[in-house]
């Protein structure tokens, strides 16, 4: 394996989903933890838990029923790429992961809810939009995007709830 290429975790998804939020590419703490949005200071699982009216807690086990209970798929965009870091910006030689198989195999699936612009923007570049889904594009949920606050992020990503 060459050093700086980096590997996304498989989808966790059920053939219930109604929705797939994808990310970029999992950043160090992900890769360390083997866990979607490891990193202490991403907000992802707060404002989701917020959003499903659910607790929060720290098992990574009980945060993935959660998603599925809600009908909600989490995947990244990117199979593979390099990457030094955990910024997107810095994402290279990206390769996408086969989410048009994905939706195909999992016809219920009828949002895409983007985590960031980064995340749109790669999925742009590798795949076509398709007519039968609805998109969504939501603030990041990492450490990275300070500049929005918690209350905004969680107001946007609220959107989820009610579709």
């Amino acid at each position: 394996m060459n050093q700086g290429i980096i590997h996304s975790f498989p989808p966790i998804v059920d053939e219930n989903c109604r929705i797939l939020i994808l990310g970029t590419m999992p950043g160090e703490e992900s890769l360390r933890q083997q866990q979607y949005y490891a990193h202490k200071r991403n907000l992802f699982w707060k404002i989701l838990s917020e959003v499903l009216n659910e607790p929060f807690t720290l098992d990574y086990e009980e945060r993935k029923q959660m998603l599925l209970r809600h009908r909600i798929a989490l995947w990244d965009v990117c199979h593979n790429c390099v990457r030094k870091g955990s910024l997107d910006s810095d994402i290279k030689l990206e390769v996408p992961n086969k989410i048009d198989a994905l939706i195909e195999k999992h016809p219920s699936i009828q949002t895409i809810a983007f985590n960031g612009k980064k995340a749109e923007a790669l999925y742009k570049k590798h795949f076509d939009r398709l007519e039968h889904l609805l998109y969504l594009s939501l603030p990041s949920t990492s450490p990275a995007n300070a500049s929005i606050s918690m209350n905004r992020k969680l107001a946007a990503w609220s959107r989820l709830a009610s579709l």
